[in-house]
């Protein structure tokens, strides 16, 4: 009976369990259909981030490893000892954030004789005896703090200390930074320990000085200005050297012409030359002993001689108003001195006119006219030596005919020779029988003239006026050039410089007519044709990368036997009579 009333029990309960989720569910459903017909925010402007509680960080954890540290320095009473009586220590006084602790240590240094490193442990070290500890508060610069009856002063902090975070967010501001003192008795170890340098005299290898500096001198241009005695009224040149093999000078007077003055060569005889001469002791006996290196205390050196600068030899003054182009640069490349620009101390020289030249009378050449009036004792004109012997014996040969005006010179025929060694110009005529002239020299060697120059300065005939077809006056008797001689092209060919285009053509192209250059031509075309196998093989090697080539060519040569026009040359037909 019990287990049927138990079971009737339990699932009474069970129906009622089930009723009561269904009412619940339908319940639900109908708020969150009534909640679904609201406005929600988020749907348009999103959901607000809800920040949660910032993480707590322990005092520990925050400043890890975060250290103030603070330099400063004591002093150590040193007793029975002579040298000494205290020594000035270094020390570091660090301070840990963390757990508020200090510690102080020494750096070490070598050789000084104390334990050093770590002379107060880490911890908390008590300010006064009401267990009152040191504080980072209680640390800053420029004060003096007490650490177990050692009074120790701080003078300046690391970068962390003094710019860093911490002080500036608590609010502290530090003092101004102190110089660590020295410890004088690791100074005056220190200079006993250095070695002792001893400074070596200079010597004066002359030797040296004379295999370097022989032949060296500087050049100084001075005067003499003595114009307050009543003897002299005008200041005197004198010329300074320097000599810088052995630093010794000489001066020498300038020689002028009609000065009136007797020709001494020197003033001053070389020798160094103090600055003062008069600076002597008191007991020096000058009177039998000369002046010695021991008694001068200081000589002239190039950097007392400086242009615009006075100078005193002996008791002269002399005024520096010039050097030469060797001393300015040897001033300025060697000593890095700038010479000042020249000094005008002399008026300047009247400019006399200069004499005119008389024309020329027409007796001899003008340049032997010329001598009489250059000198009293007239001399030969100079001769250009090296032109005479460079070319003696060589002469251009031309064939010539005149320009007749007679029937009786119309085969008459001339040989005009240009001598290249003096430029003389002379004309022979061979001899034609049974013509009634007898031939022989026409004319003398001698400078032809152009026409229409000046007498007084004429210009002479050139081997660039001879050509084939020019016509030569030659002392009012013109002469047609007709032929030249082999020499001619071969020399025109050598000096181009010397002769115009226009004439070199015009002798060419008489030769090639006149069978002259046969030998030149073939000599020439076997060269071209060397020339052009050579290119033709090589061109050929480069395409088929074969060491032998071997391709014939021969050009041929063709010249036309034309002359060229000649130059033109407006001359005065004159008669010959």
């Amino acid at each position: 009976m019990t287990t049927i009333n138990e079971a009737v029990y339990l699932f009474l309960g069970l129906q009622r369990m089930r009723f009561d989720l269904r009412f619940d569910w339908f319940s639900r459903a109908e708020d969150l259909g009534a909640e679904r017909m609201k406005y929600d925010p988020s749907l348009t402007y999103g959901r607000v981030k809800n920040h949660g509680p910032s993480e707590f960080r322990p005092h520990f954890v925050l400043y890890d490893k975060k250290t103030l540290m603070f330099r400063a320095f004591f002093k150590q009473s040193v007793f029975e000892s002579p040298t000494e009586h205290f020594r000035v220590r270094h020390v570091n006084i660090l301070y840990f954030l963390e757990d508020d602790t200090i510690t102080v240590l020494e750096p070490e240094v070598e050789n000084s004789g104390l334990v050093q490193g770590r002379l107060v442990r880490r911890g908390k070290i008590p300010k006064t005896s009401l267990e009152d500890y040191w504080h980072w508060k209680d640390l800053n610069v420029g004060i003096d703090v007490s650490f177990y009856g050692i009074v120790l002063h701080i003078v300046d902090c690391d970068n962390f200390t003094k710019e860093g975070e911490f002080m500036e967010s608590q609010g502290m501001e530090l003092n101004q930074p102190e110089d660590l003192p020295v410890d004088p008795y690791t100074t005056e170890r220190g200079l006993k320990a250095r070695q002792p340098t001893n400074k070596t005299q200079l010597v004066d290898d002359k030797l040296r000085r004379f295999l370097e500096f022989d032949g060296k001198v500087l050049r100084f241009y001075v005067v003499w200005d003595d114009r307050e005695s009543d003897d002299c009224t005008e200041l005197t040149p004198y010329v300074l050297y320097y000599y810088l093999s052995d630093d010794t000078m000489e001066v020498q007077e300038v020689q002028s012409k009609n000065s009136g003055k007797d020709p001494f060569p020197l003033l001053l005889r070389k020798i160094k030359l103090p600055k003062n001469w008069k600076d002597l002791p008191v007991n020096f006996p000058s009177l039998y002993l000369e002046v010695s290196d021991k008694e001068v205390t200081e000589y002239y050196t190039p950097k007392d001689l400086l242009v615009g600068e006075t100078i005193f030899i002996l008791g002269r003054r002399f005024l520096i108003y010039d050097c030469d182009s060797f001393t300015r640069k040897y001033f300025k490349k060697v000593l890095n001195i700038e010479q000042g620009k020249p000094i005008q101390v002399f008026p300047p020289k009247r400019t006399h006119p200069k004499p005119t030249i008389p024309p020329h009378m027409g007796f001899g050449t003008p340049e032997d006219s010329l001598q009489s009036c250059l000198s009293l004792q007239p001399k030969s004109p100079k001769k250009d030596i090296v032109r005479y012997v460079y070319n003696a014996n060589k002469h251009l040969r031309y064939e010539a005919r005149l320009d007749w005006v007679h029937p009786e010179d119309k085969d008459r025929k001339f040989i005009i020779l240009y001598s290249l060694s003096n430029c003389h110009l002379s004309i022979m005529e061979p001899p034609i029988r049974n013509s009634g002239i007898i031939g022989g020299r026409f004319l003398s060697p001698t400078l032809v003239p152009k026409p229409g120059t000046d007498p007084s300065n004429p210009e002479y005939y050139t081997p660039a006026d001879i050509y084939i077809g020019a016509i030569l006056v030659v002392f009012n008797h013109r002469f047609i050039i007709t032929g030249a001689d082999l020499f001619v092209h071969r020399y025109a060919e050598a000096n181009p410089e010397k002769f115009p285009p226009e004439v070199v053509d015009n002798i060419r192209n008489y030769m090639f007519c006149n069978g002259l250059l046969k030998d030149d031509i073939e000599l020439r075309s076997k060269q071209q044709a060397e020339e052009q196998r050579e290119k033709e093989r090589d061109q050929m090697c480069t395409e088929n990368n074969s060491p032998h080539c071997a391709i014939e060519a021969a050009p041929t040569l063709t010249q036309e036997c034309e002359y060229p026009d000649a130059p033109s040359e407006k001359q005065d037909h004159t008669d010959t009579n």
